[in-house]
């Protein structure tokens, strides 16, 4: 069972169970009778308002913690995120001056989880440094401990805290080697798969060109010396020669055709070279649209393709933070068109990075184009076009425009 939990998950539950046993520990407290503290004639509405207002802040940690973690590293943090974190932090510190105890550090632990997920390193060891040494106060009031003392034992929390920020960004780190390595893998089998098309291509094509010049030549020759034979010689001899002058010329139109046909099927399957890019990416649901059959005579344009749907992947899971991608491949008159649709969160001025530019140079090169439409919570939408072949690039231009 735990084989099938992945980092983020293991964490989650490791903070939820901390917060859960840190509640019990609470309650216990304020079961003990000795823990108001009551002089006579003391009412009990103040000190139930305060318990009121630890127990308050506790619950609010615990459902914030459990909406902030639902998908953590599965997409990319925003400002409701940071909020959110800042309330876990108010919420932490609060505990502590609202109970009187020092349990506020121990959910820094929990939040400590929580920081290089959703934070820059740097950042992320200020904001724990800073929390815990917030708490510091309260050892030094309720606790009555010396101020020198207080920071100590800050500190001596922050070190549990930074054992748990260390721990989580392994496992950060580990994520991202495990995505990258599926990536290149999908992109491995991916080529592999276009190669395997090319060499069979390659393969076909000699065969055609191999039965074409040497079985085609010499037919062609035998059944012209048939056929003078047949017009030097008579009687029954003239008849066997005329028999194989037809089986000469049948033999040849066979090898013809065999010719045609291995040049016809010698096309690469675009639906092999691609659908390996979409298997197994995490937090996304790729639905491919792949026109059947599909085929491309040229292995350079299928790499062009490979390439974009590969790029169009990538940014669908690090930048557009959407968990449903869907892709059209189609032809259309002589060319092939892409259209790719995510759900993410889109943008007013989309800028053109590295990778969008690099498809568009890409597509250019061969006569293609690129379009990008987009709006802010309505996802993007990248519409291709690459012609089939150096011939059908005029043909495109329509489809582009």
């Amino acid at each position: 069972m735990l084989a099938r939990l992945t980092h983020t998950r293991l964490l989650r539950y490791a903070g939820l169970f901390t917060w859960v046993l840190l509640g019990c520990w609470l309650l216990s407290i304020w079961l003990d009778p000795g823990y108001f503290q009551l002089e006579p004639g003391q009412s009990l509405v103040p000190v139930y308002l305060q318990v009121l207002r630890w127990v308050a802040v506790y619950l609010t940690f615990g459902v914030v913690y459990w909406w902030i973690t639902r998908s953590l590293g599965e997409r990319e943090t925003g400002i409701v995120d940071h909020l959110l974190l800042l309330v876990l932090t108010g919420c932490a510190i609060g505990v502590s001056y609202y109970s009187n105890t020092g349990l506020g550090s121990v959910l820094f632990m929990v939040i400590a989880g929580l920081l290089p997920w959703m934070l820059p390193l740097r950042v992320g060891i200020v904001w724990l440094l800073v929390g815990n040494l917030a708490i510091t106060p309260v050892f030094v009031q309720a606790l009555d401990i010396p101020p020198l003392v207080a920071v100590l034992q800050s500190l001596l929390y922050m070190g549990f805290s930074s054992f748990v920020f260390v721990t989580a960004m392994v496992a950060l780190q580990q994520t991202q080697a495990r995505e990258e390595q599926r990536r290149l893998n999908a992109e491995l089998r991916a080529t592999r798969a276009l190669l395997a098309e090319s060499a069979r291509i390659n393969e076909r094509t000699r065969i055609s060109r191999e039965l074409h010049d040497l079985l085609g030549h010499h037919l062609t020759a035998l059944s012209l010396n048939l056929e003078v034979a047949g017009h030097l010689s008579d009687g029954r001899v003239k008849e066997h020669v005329q028999q194989a002058h037809t089986l000469a010329r049948l033999l040849l139109t066979d090898v013809r055709e065999a010719v045609s046909q291995l040049r016809e099927n010698g096309a690469i399957d675009l639906a092999v070279a691609l659908r390996p890019l979409a298997e197994n990416v995490p937090a996304l649901d790729i639905r491919m649209d792949i026109e059947s059959p599909l085929t491309l005579d040229d292995p350079e344009r299928a790499h062009v393709l490979m390439r974009c749907t590969q790029e169009i992947i990538t940014n669908a899971v690090r930048h557009a933070g959407a968990r449903h991608l869907d892709i059209q491949v189609r032809r259309h008159q002589d060319c092939i068109v892409m259209d790719a649709r995510d759900d993410g969160h889109g943008a007013d001025n989309p800028v053109s990075g590295n990778g969008l530019r690099g498809m568009r140079e890409r597509l250019v090169q061969y006569g293609g184009d690129l379009r990008i439409e987009t709006r802010p919570e309505a996802g993007f939408c990248l519409h291709l076009t690459l012609p089939a072949s150096a011939a059908a690039a005029a043909a495109c231009e329509g489809v582009t425009a």
